[in-house]
């Protein structure tokens, strides 16, 4: 058995966790929408046709914001087709995905059901075929408590009351060639300038986060954040961070090592952004939105997983089913965040349902959760506090992570990998401290020495981990708990110290109450 040494200190702390780091996305893709939260013919459907049986396990993950309506599908989306009466809402070619949109379900729909979910509504505009104008015209529509034509025109579609939504999103991946209505940073900076502008004018209490590049690996990436943030740093609040990991390479220890990618992603992007207000001796600090993250790739790899007949209504696609290696990889995605508590302040875990999601439904049957669910319900449930910054002594190993998902052969290479990925977080309010803890060994436990200095004495109020001894082990619908938490023991406490004996390939929470 590996050893390890844990320290941290009640004083020494990266950041407060904000209640928007733990969100999700609900986008118009596949069966998330139709089939996932809204099935108005299902068994367990309510007046509004909303599945309580995903409502149920959507309020056990608990996600605390919900980004809508998208992801691709906002880039050629004209929000109003998505209000007013069911019976008159036009059908869409949705480009994006290849599918028939059907609009029964829109804004307001999305609106309630985060209500009755108790979540926060986070809604993206349209900036690809459409501009600041609908933007502005949108936000009206949805905040604005009356006297004017489209904030009365809410009213008469049934919501009086303005919906108050104050996180939204100035479009979607917008360098991506994928993208509808696709930009250069000039444009995509001055549009979403002018967008922030009236939109602010409109409603001066919401917060905006521009685009940044679709992801790390983007020839945009770099320049693109800079140059929009040279445009619209005086009018928004975050820029977005987009990833997927992905196993291609069938390489589970370069797998397991690809959320400290995320940490470097992280790090570039916040100097990048205080590059941007230093030019300008400014003390604003641009925060960080991840608004998309998850483990992605065995629906990704080009329009196999596309292709249909037709134009369908909810097709089946992207539907990832997700293995006990996946749930590790992503659990080491959820430390990377909490660890940037400081300047990460708002998250998305994409999706939410039946595409690359921690639920999955059955049209008409049964809803299960996959193994990715287990560490999100850890991270949003016990997450909450202030992120204490740890001293992890352990060995490391050396490693390529491969990600072929826009250029072939690109790697990177990772010299010093930790065994052990850790975060600490400490609630003054409940009075205690919380281990999240992934074993990157495959084959040795990991022993851990913890010292945790300022909190008087230290006991365990609750630990699991998860684990399963083949790593590609999932839940089916047949065997929906073939992967869950099990309860974890080995914790010793011995003069002051105490230690924890991780399993190989592990992923273990542990909660400790503390004497002050």
């Amino acid at each position: 058995m590996q050893k390890a040494q844990v320290r941290f200190d009640r004083d020494f702390i990266i950041g407060e966790t904000d209640r928007r780091l733990f969100g999700a996305f609900v986008e118009h893709l596949g069966r998330c929408v139709y089939g996932g939260i809204f099935e108005p013919r299902h068994p367990t459907a309510d007046k509004n046709g909303f599945r309580r049986d995903v409502l149920d396990l959507v309020r056990e993950l608990a996600p605390t914001i919900m980004r809508y309506p998208g992801g691709n599908f906002v880039s050629g989306y004209d929000w109003e087709d998505g209000v007013g009466p069911v019976e008159k809402r036009p059908r869409r070619m949705d480009l994006a995905w290849k599918s028939i949109e059907t609009n029964e379900f829109g804004t307001n729909e999305f609106i309630d059901w985060c209500r009755l979910a108790d979540i926060e509504p986070m809604l993206a505009v349209n900036l690809g075929t459409r501009g600041p104008d609908e933007a502005r015209h949108y936000l009206e529509y949805c905040n604005h408590p009356s006297g004017t034509t489209l904030s009365d025109l809410r009213r008469s579609h049934g919501w009086e009351k303005p919906h108050d939504v104050k996180f939204w999103c100035l479009g979607n991946e917008m360098d991506g060639s994928w993208q509808m209505g696709a930009k250069t940073a000039n444009e995509y900076g001055r549009v979403a300038t002018e967008a922030a502008k009236m939109m602010k004018l409109t409603d001066p209490t919401i917060e905006l986060a521009a685009c940044g590049s679709s992801g790390r690996k983007m020839s945009t990436y770099g320049d693109w954040e800079r140059v929009v943030l040279e445009h619209t740093f005086e009018h928004v609040e975050y820029i977005s961070l987009h990833t997927y990991l992905n196993n291609y390479a069938d390489d589970t220890p370069s797998f397991l090592a690809s959320p400290d990618l995320m940490d470097s992603f992280i790090e570039e992007v916040v100097a990048i952004a205080d590059s941007v207000a230093a030019r300008r001796r400014s003390s604003k600090r641009i925060m960080l939105s991840f608004d998309e993250w998850n483990v992605w790739y065995r629906t990704r790899r080009g329009d196999e997983n596309r292709i249909q007949t037709g134009w369908p209504v909810a097709p089946s696609i992207l539907e990832e089913k997700y293995n006990m290696q996946d749930a590790l990889a992503f659990g080491g995605a959820c430390i990377s965040l909490l660890n940037h508590a400081d300047r990460v302040k708002a998250g998305c875990l994409a999706q939410l349902v039946n595409a690359i999601a921690p639920i999955m439904t059955e049209t008409g049957g049964p809803a299960w959760r996959q193994t990715i669910f287990w560490p999100f319900a850890d991270f949003s449930n016990l997450g909450r506090g202030r992120v204490l910054r740890t001293f992890v002594d352990v060995p490391t190993y050396s490693t390529r992570y491969y990600d072929p998902t826009r250029t072939e052969e690109l790697y990177d290479k990772m010299e010093a990998v930790p065994y052990l990925k850790v975060s600490a977080v400490h609630s003054e309010a409940d009075r205690t401290v919380t281990l999240f803890m992934l074993n990157r060994n495959l084959s040795d436990g990991i022993e851990v020495d913890l010292e945790a200095t300022g909190f008087g004495t230290l006991s365990r109020q609750r630990a699991h981990e998860l684990r399963h001894d083949d790593l590609s082990a999932l839940n089916t619908k047949e065997k929906p708990d073939e992967i869950k938490p099990r309860e974890f023991d080995a914790i010793e406490a011995t003069n002051g110290w105490i230690k924890i004996k991780l399993s190989p390939a592990s992923w273990t929470v542990v909660r400790f109450d503390t004497s002050k």
